[in-house]
């Protein structure tokens, strides 16, 4: 059983290449004071594509063994390849326990592609005052002293396509495969001329998880665009003079 790993980075790859991010940090085998900042660190591995065709990341704490684990938490949200090569994030104390390598980081990456996932090293965090479910601490303890973590893992999904382009006009709920989109977020109107009010899309079904999700199957969402811009200008219109009336005078009061 896999759980649900919340995200490391995703990296939409074209499909089946081996995936270009290779951590640097944390180091194979650290030790981590558990419940504070963890540092993460990466380098190009030398394969296509390179790291700047890539654009967002996601990267999420996992414990485990490589074929059973579990997503933990996130330790970077909605990251962008953009800012470099380094990021930071906090582990909390409580999300499992302290065992010997037991821990490493996912990371999704996206670019224009697919998706492609990539794992760190193994590493422990101490002073951790959590637990594992049953079948986790078992997979964590069977590790041992090996720092490997799992393999990379190639998803071919749709495309990034352009704003404007269909896969954006379908509902989410009606969407498959394992990157959805999302419509570009409205604009708010200069005037309000609606009388009630309607939802854009139909509800999702939903259900109450009351055991351990499967690992999910959507990679990531992509947002169209906005298509807007902005203008604006100076204004080179001369300001009004003081007011030398009795305005002048009331204004005088609040120098002091």
């Amino acid at each position: 059983m896999q759980s649900h790993c919340l995200a490391l980075v995703a990296l939409l790859l074209a499909p089946f290449v081996t995936a270009d991010v290779e951590f640097t940090k944390p180091a194979a085998g650290a030790t981590i004071n558990g419940g504070g900042a963890i540092e993460v660190a990466w380098k190009d591995s030398g394969s296509s594509p390179s790291l700047s065709d890539l654009t967002g990341y996601v990267i999420e704490l996992c414990a485990g063994s490589n074929q059973e684990f579990s997503v933990l938490a996130p330790v970077v949200e909605n990251g962008i390849f953009t800012t470099g090569n380094a990021a930071q994030g906090v582990t909390m104390a409580t999300v499992g326990a302290s065992i010997k390598n037991a821990y490493f980081l996912k990371i999704t990456s996206t670019g224009k592609a697919g998706t492609v996932i990539n794992y760190s090293s193994r590493f422990s965090l101490s002073n951790m005052k959590g637990s594992f479910p049953t079948a986790i601490d078992a997979a964590a303890k069977s590790v041992g002293s090996s720092t490997d973590g799992p393999p990379t893992s190639n998803q071919a999904g749709a495309p990034v396509v352009e704003p404007g382009a269909e896969q954006f006009d379908v509902p989410f709920g009606q969407q498959t495969g394992n990157v959805r989109f999302a419509p570009m977020m409205k604009v708010p109107p200069t005037k309000i001329t609606k009388k009630d009010k309607s939802p854009l899309y139909p509800t999702s079904s939903y259900s109450v998880a009351k055991t351990f999700l499967p690992i999910p199957s959507i990679a990531t969402t992509i947002t169209q665009s906005q298509t807007f811009s902005v203008a604006s200008r100076e204004n080179t219109a001369a300001p009004a003079a003081m007011p030398t009336d009795d305005m002048a005078k009331y204004l005088a009061r609040w120098k002091d």
